[in-house]
């Protein structure tokens, strides 16, 4: 009997989250929007690709809440209200707060400032900090979103708690689908956006939460308003 090496199955599971991947941009740009409709058959023809990675990619996308599956007309973008985005905010924040709890408490798993390791991590963490102000700055709110979640997942990963870490991206990700649906309503986001990332940072090297609390409480304050204020017109 031939021995399988399993190349067929690592190539549809990376297929997959390529597809996957991508329609999660697509979202993200504006190019998907609030609402619309496609098929598993759309999508495979669009890539090029047999319909099971692209049936597998949405299904994955729909148990992130990004879309909507629907029985007989195929999947569509999700459509978030303002109250979704008051409540994805909350819940980020009481996350946030998890973390900086971990870290004031001295969870095992996470980052000390004593671990050789800490310097670097920190350093990449700042890095992805830098550039995610400097695309608010611009209003390049594409790069923004990329980095800010790369910002967000490597920050994370200092507390030493995975599972909260991976909650926290999802959250960070649904966020974003939800805002950019107003945010691109804007033809300039310059002056708009969130840019206090190496100021938290700085707060937590520093041990000093009442200050990361303070910028975290400003960061979700400025959010809401600014979708609030795009939502009404």
């Amino acid at each position: 009997m031939p021995r399988s090496s399993g190349n067929g199955a690592v190539t549809r599971s990376t297929l997959r989250q390529q597809i996957a991947d991508a329609l999660r941009d697509e979202v993200l740009a504006g190019r998907l929007q609030p609402g619309q409709e496609f098929t598993v058959k759309e999508i495979a023809e669009q890539y090029g690709v047999s319909a099971t990675p692209v049936r597998e990619a949405l299904v994955d996308l729909s148990a992130q809440g990004l879309l909507d599956a629907d029985q007989h007309r195929g999947f569509r973008v999700h459509e978030y209200s303002v109250e979704d985005f008051r409540g994805m905010i909350e819940a980020r924040g009481l996350v946030i707060e998890g973390m900086f709890l971990a870290l004031t408490e001295g969870h095992p798993g996470a980052v000390r400032p004593d671990d050789p390791r800490a310097a670097a991590v920190v350093a990449g963490v700042r890095r992805r900090g830098e550039e995610a102000q400097r695309a608010a700055a611009a209003g390049d709110l594409t790069v923004l979103i990329g980095y800010d979640l790369r910002f967000w997942r490597e920050l994370g990963a200092c507390f030493g708690n995975p599972y909260l870490a991976d909650f926290l991206n999802r959250l960070r990700l649904q966020t974003w689908v939800c805002a950019v649906q107003y945010l691109r309503r804007l033809t300039d986001l310059r002056g708009e956006l969130w840019a206090g990332h190496t100021e938290l940072v700085d707060a937590l090297i520093a041990r000093d939460n009442d200050t990361a609390r303070s910028i975290i409480a400003g960061y979700n304050a400025h959010s809401v308003a600014l979708i609030e204020r795009l939502a009404s017109g």
